[in-house]
């Protein structure tokens, strides 16, 4: 029985009892008017009577509750689908108020539940869950024993290199294996990097916090000089006053191997160190020596692996998410290490093996950066502009100053505003999806929360998050650490079925849909939406058919998943698709 129909039916009971209990009262006065000894040996009967039933109520009120807290405690077990979007709640406190659910295209998400009402009852075969170009299966990762004849570390170190590196835990990565390249192409060697306390972020997280650091020293030992810290005779040098403090005021952004060795070089000889403060996106992609090129994805694919205790979360989180189905691949073996043993306690108990994780960007500080406008109508407009005057009053100077700013309907039209929910569930729903798809959901802070997901769980009730799949005393010790929690959404983003973006700027959708081309073949499909033709489509919500609305859609992302060499300037991270860093097998 339904929690809903044990409710109906303890009620109705109640009212049966409740309406004897008044006759019996009724009976009792009646009795008063007789005489005493038949007045007292019906009341006592009475008496007998209504204590009996008062019991009775008592113990159907007690099995009342049991089952209220047994329904709630099931729904609050890790594995299973949440039944509220508080999750998605996002870090500030306006967020938390009840509002009404926002719909942008009410029509077409209408016309979005009908179809998929259709297909849940249709026995088709989807080709979903594979990626649509089979030369994915071509290239084969071999960054890390792929050495070039000219390769190798120095017999003599030009110095060491420290790296402060800023932001979260992708903008980190990618410091390191910038770092890496750099240590190679000065002939330095590398202290372990440190990472910048944010006051976005709020994590004291250190290198070995997140990754491995004797995996990391021993997977690069071949190509650099790498310590752990520097040498005692030069650990009371003050760096700045030297003059061996490197910021992004002395580099370009992805500056070339030749403005390394016109601006660093020469400091790292005099001084024996070079400190690079608040290090990050500062080496280009093009042109770069190959065995360099080798090396970042040596590092960023092979070298670099989660701290054993992100590891074995992650594991729990992967079986949580596919209810304990069995799936061994080459991307579970690179991100879950030794735990990837752990799937073999639950052999047999084969659930959902199959999931979708959405990184979803809408949270409240992209969405107010990004001068669109979602639907809230004034009080979102007032709302978000608190928001830039709070956290981005230099932004909003220089919009003033610029009189040639871009209407939020024109923003809309370029691509340039982040996907709201609403629009990413009619995405998935274009494309086919059915409604008991389960989806894992990246990060969660979403903006406005419940009002904002409605339309999407509307579509997709089957919506999970690590909040809602990992226990208060699992996720206890990364609570106040966001770059670890990040690394589990990175595991669960890297390892699932398929992957789907909302913004392919984002720097985790970079690094993971490069991390599933390196190891995933044809067996990890990544959607990436074009956001200038996906708004064309979405502008004609009050009269385009739906059959019309899947074809575009289809064909926008199909063309998104063309897989290719990559192209020049192109990021080796998100596309290593390429002789320096895979092998072609033909």
């Amino acid at each position: 029985m339904g929690k809903q129909g044990s409710h109906k039916s303890l009620r109705s009971e109640f009212q049966g009892w409740h309406s004897k209990t008044l006759l019996l009262q009724g009976l009792k006065s009646d009795s008063s008017k007789c005489n005493s000894c038949r007045g007292l040996y019906v009341g006592k009967k009475h008496i007998r009577a209504i204590v009996v039933m008062f019991g009775l109520l008592g113990c159907l009120f007690l099995l009342d509750s049991l089952i209220i807290s047994f329904f709630e405690f099931t729904n609050l077990q890790p594995g299973t689908a949440p039944n509220n979007s508080s999750a998605f709640q996002g870090r500030d406190s306006y967020i938390y108020r009840k509002q009404s659910p926002v719909y942008m295209y009410e029509r077409l998400l209408n016309l979005a539940s009908s179809a998929l009402a259709e297909k849940e009852f249709k026995q088709e075969s989807s080709n979903l869950w594979v990626e649509p170009f089979r030369q994915a299966s071509s290239w084969k990762p071999c960054a890390e024993r792929k050495v070039q004849s000219n390769s190798g570390k120095p017999v003599q170190s030009n110095g060491y290199i420290l790296i402060s590196a800023n932001g979260g835990l992708n903008q980190q990565r990618v410091a390191i294996c910038n770092a890496v390249a750099v240590a190679s192409l000065l002939n330095a060697t590398l202290v372990i990097p440190e990472f910048l306390y944010s006051n976005v972020w709020k994590d004291p997280s250190q290198f070995g916090d997140i990754y491995q650091e004797e995996y990391f020293m021993n997977s690069l030992k071949d190509d650099i000089n790498i310590e752990k810290e520097l040498p005692p005779h030069m650990k009371s040098l003050d760096v700045e006053a030297i003059g061996s403090q490197i910021t992004d005021a002395d580099l370009t952004k992805e500056a070339t191997p030749a403005d390394y060795i016109k601006v660093v070089l020469p400091i790292l000889l005099r001084n024996g160190v070079v400190h690079f403060l608040g290090y990050g996106n500062r080496l280009g992609f093009d042109p770069l020596p190959s065995d360099i090129q080798r090396l970042r994805c040596k590092c960023n694919f092979h070298a670099l692996k989660f701290a054993p205790k992100i590891q074995q979360l992650g594991s729990i989180l992967i079986q949580r998410i596919r209810k304990y189905g069995a799936r061994r691949s080459m991307l579970d073996t690179q991100l879950l290490g030794k735990f990837i043993h752990n799937n073999k306690y639950h052999e047999g108990k084969r659930g959902s093996a199959k999931y979708l994780a959405l990184h979803l960007r809408f949270e409240i500080d992209m969405v107010a950066y990004s001068l669109c406008e979602f639907g809230g109508g004034e009080e979102e407009r007032k709302e978000l502009h608190a928001y830039r005057e709070r956290h981005f009053p230099l932004f909003l100077e220089r919009l003033k100053k610029n009189s040639t700013s871009i209407s939020p309907m024109n923003l809309r039209k370029l691509g340039r505003c982040p996907l709201t929910p609403e629009e990413a569930a009619l995405v998935l729903a274009g494309l086919g999806f059915k409604p008991e798809t389960y989806i894992y959901l990246a990060g969660s802070h979403i903006y406005g929360g419940n009002s904002r997901m409605e339309p999407f769980t509307s579509l997709y009730p089957n919506v999970i998050t690590k909040e809602n799949l990992l226990t208060d005393s699992e996720l206890a010790p990364f609570r106040n650490f966001s770059s670890q929690l990040a690394a589990l959404d990175f595991i669960a983003c890297a390892s699932a079925d398929v992957f789907a973006m909302t913004d392919s700027g984002s720097q985790l959708s970079s690094l993971v849909s490069g991390f599933r081309t390196y190891y995933g073949g044809d067996h990890a499909p990544t959607l990436r939406p074009n956001k200038t033709r996906l708004a064309a489509i979405l502008r004609e919500n009050n009269t385009i058919k739906w059959n019309r609305f899947e074809v575009r859609v289809k064909k926008m992302i199909l063309e998104g998943q063309k897989a290719g060499i990559r192209s020049y300037g192109r990021s080796i991270y998100r596309n290593p698709g390429c002789a320096e860093c895979m092998c072609k097998h033909l």
